[in-house]
């Protein structure tokens, strides 16, 4: 591998999810890789904090501790999952608008870009916003996502800020001035997700000024739980830590 430190990898979940799923990225992402998940406000440690449905609220909530962290300069990835993509878009934009170093490489998992993803699912009724989340297989079957359930009380609300906030991002993404960003995009789908297929995830090329990759890993929309997408993710983070890119060009064929 090399000398040097690692490359940092921070995670953003999923709508309605917190950290959990990141928890075996720090092992499954393989040498040279230090996994950060950056658990949203509203959730885990931070359930007792506002959640964010607007991009001034996110900002706010983990900009400055994220800024803080990446100013000594050294190589770092952020790799957000569906909402955690735009969640990781919006972070890059911010940081380098502060004119701190940028991420080596944004990698954005089964996460629709801001031109593709229709608006409007936070505004579903109860009913269509459960059937929505069972369709992607983010909810419990039967009894366990009923109405009073401990499911129904506590995450359905979580889920529909969480829409709330990737509509809010999309759009203030798309009324941005500035552009593309200087940074590599990593796109990343699952071969049997329902929702974000291959022509759609193709859709974040517009979004860089740098190298375009996409990739596909066995997997419906939550791969993100298995084997796959952490080994993907650490190899593209081992090629920016060998080549010191802070920014610059991803090789397709290295990943």
């Amino acid at each position: 591998m090399g000398d040097g430190p690692p490359v940092t990898l921070y995670c953003f979940a999923h709508a309605g999810a917190g950290a959990s799923g990141f928890a075996h990225w720090r092992t499954a992402t393989g040498p040279g890789v230090n996994t950060v998940p950056v658990l949203l406000p509203g959730r885990g440690t931070r359930r007792r904090e506002p959640r964010t449905t607007s991009r001034r609220a996110l900002l706010d909530a983990l900009l400055e501790p994220l800024a803080a962290q990446v100013a000594d300069g050294r190589p770092y990835v952020l790799y957000g999952h569906s909402l955690g993509g735009v969640v990781a878009h919006t972070l890059t934009r911010a940081l380098i608008h502060r004119g701190l170093p940028a991420p080596a490489c944004l990698a954005v998992g089964a996460s629709p870009p801001p031109q593709s993803a229709p608006a409007g699912h936070h505004d579903l009724s109860d009913e269509r916003l459960l059937r929505f989340a069972a369709d992607l297989g983010a909810a419990p079957e039967g009894a366990l996502a009923a109405p009073g359930s401990l499911w129904y009380r506590r995450v359905l609300p979580l889920l529909r800020d969480d829409l709330t906030l990737a509509d809010a991002l999309r759009a203030d993404a798309l009324a941005d001035p500035s552009g593309p960003l200087p940074v590599p995009v990593l796109a990343v789908g699952g071969q049997d997700d329902p929702v974000v297929d291959a022509t759609v995830l193709d859709g974040w090329a517009r979004w860089t000024t740098s190298r375009f990759i996409h990739r596909t890993v066995p997997g419906d929309h939550f791969f993100v739980r298995g084997p796959h997408a952490p080994q993907l993710i650490g190899r593209a983070c081992r090629v920016v830590r060998r080549t010191r890119l802070v920014p610059g060009p991803l090789s397709g064929g290295q990943l």
